[in-house]
C-alpha cells in the first residue's frame, strides 16, 4: 500500500528524488501519521527518517512494505545532497526550507500536482477506511438523539457525540465538531459555545470522525420539539433537502464542480433561496477534511469515478437561523452513491 504510493507519486513527478516534510502527505506515502519526519524517495526506493519518539511504531507498521525508515539525525541538508534534482510540495513548502534547497544549486520541481492527483481518486483501502468512519459518524449520531436534553450546552452535545464516535472505534474528529441551537445555525462555521438547548430550538450538528487516518463528514439539522412556530423552516428545509437529493441523483463521471454546484444551486434558486446558499456544495475528502476536487461555482475539476467528496447544500438567514444537510459521496460507476446515510427527512425530537 504505501510502497506503491511511494513510487506512484516518484514516478508522476519525474524528478530525481522526492522529499516530503508536510504530515499529511507523509501519512498518504507511509500510512504512518507522525508529527515530524522525511520521506525520501528515488530510483533505488523509499526511506522514512523519523525520531525516536516514532521509530519502533513506523518499523511495525512499514515491516514489509518495501519502505526502509531511518533514525533522522540531520541536518535535513545531508538527505539532499547528493541529488542535482528535488521535488517538494511547492504550495506548502516554507521559505527558510526552499531557501535551502535553493542555496545548494538544486533543481527543485513541484511534487504537489502529483499528490492532488493521486489522492483525489481513492484506493480500495482508502475507500474502506472512509466508508468505517461514515458508518460510525451515522451510528453515532442516530444514538445521540435520544440522549439530547433540555438545558444541555452546544458543548456538552458535541461532547457526547465525540465519545460515542470514540466508542465506536474512531480515532478521533475529522474537525472540530458544531453543534449550533437557534439562530446560531445562521452562522455556517459556528463556535460551538454554552448556549444552552430550549424547546422549539433548531439545531445542526456538523460532525465526522476518523478511521485509519480518514475522514467522514456529515450535517443534520432538526427541531428539538416543536412549538409551533416553524412553518418557514420546515418549508425552506424541504427545498434544501431536495437541493440535496438532486445533487446526489445528478452528478455524474466527467461533470466538473462548477456544473455540479449549479444542480442544487439551480434548485434553490426556484425558490428564490440560492442568494443564502453562501458557500459551495462539496469538497473532497480523504486524509484532509477538504481535499481535491472543489465543488463550488468557479470549479473547473473534473469529477470522476472513484473521488469521495461532500454533497452539502445550506441556506443561512443572519440572526434567525439555518439549514445544511450533508452527505459524504462517493462516485462509482458513474453516479453518486452515499457513504453517510442517517435519515434526512426532518427530524422533531
Amino acid at each position: 500500500m504505501a510502497n506503491t504510493n511511494a513510487e506512484k507519486i516518484f514516478e508522476m513527478t519525474g524528478a530525481e528524488a522526492v522529499l516530503t516534510e508536510r504530515q499529511d502527505l507523509r501519512q498518504y506515502l507511509t500510512g504512518v501519521s507522525t508529527s515530524f519526519g522525511y520521506v525520501l524517495s528515488d530510483s533505488e526506493g523509499t526511506v522514512f527518517y523519523t525520531d525516536p519518539r516514532y521509530l519502533e511504531r513506523a518499523k511495525t507498521v512499514l515491516d514489509g512494505s518495501g519502505i526502509k525508515v531511518g533514525l533522522f539525525k540531520g541536518p535535513v541538508e545531508k538527505l539532499f545532497a547528493k541529488y542535482k534534482q528535488v521535488a517538494v510540495p511547492l504550495s506548502s513548502t516554507t521559505f527558510p526550507f526552499y531557501k535551502k534547497l535553493a542555496d545548494t544549486g538544486i533543481e527543485v520541481v513541484d511534487s504537489e500536482p502529483a499528490f492532488t492527483k493521486a489522492m483525489s481518486v481513492k484506493q480500495p483501502y482508502e475507500t474502506e477506511f472512509i466508508k468505517k468512519a461514515c458508518e460510525i459518524a451515522d451510528r453515532a449520531f442516530v444514538a445521540l438523539l435520544p440522549k439530547i436534553r433540555e438545558g444541555m450546552s452546544e458543548n456538552e452535545v458535541a461532547a457526547e457525540l465525540e465519545y460515542l464516535m470514540r466508542q465506536a472505534g474512531a480515532s478521533g474528529t475529522s474537525f472540530d465538531t458544531i453543534v449550533a441551537f437557534g439562530a446560531n445555525s445562521s452562522i455556517p462555521h459556528h463556535e460551538t459555545s454554552l448556549r444552552k438547548l430550549c424547546f422549539g430550538d433548531i439545531v445542526l450538528i456538523d460532525f465526522g470522525c476518523k478511521v485509519g487516518g480518514y475522514c467522514s463528514d456529515c450535517t443534520r439539522t432538526f427541531l428539538f420539539g416543536d412549538d409551533g412556530k416553524h412553518g418557514r423552516f420546515k418549508e425552506t428545509y424541504a427545498r434544501v433537502l431536495s437541493s440535496h437529493m438532486l445533487a446526489k441523483e445528478k452528478i455524474a463521471d466527467g461533470m466538473t464542480g462548477r456544473d455540479a454546484d449549479a444542480i442544487a444551486r439551480g434548485e434553490l434558486e426556484k425558490y428564490n433561496l440560492a442568494e443564502y446558499f453562501t458557500h459551495s456544495l462539496g469538497h473532497g475528502i480523504g486524509i484532509n477534511i477538504h481535499e481535491f476536487p472543489r465543488l463550488s461555482p468557479k470549479s473547473e475539476d473534473i469529477l470522476i469515478n472513484g473521488m469521495v467528496f461532500s454533497d452539502e447544500p445550506g441556506v443561512y438567514f443572519e440572526g434567525d437561523f439555518g439549514i445544511r444537510i450533508e452527505d459524504t459521496v462517493m462516485l462509482k460507476d458513474g453516479k453518486v452513491i452515499s457513504l453517510t446515510d442517517s435519515d434526512k427527512n426532518l427530524i422533531i425530537l
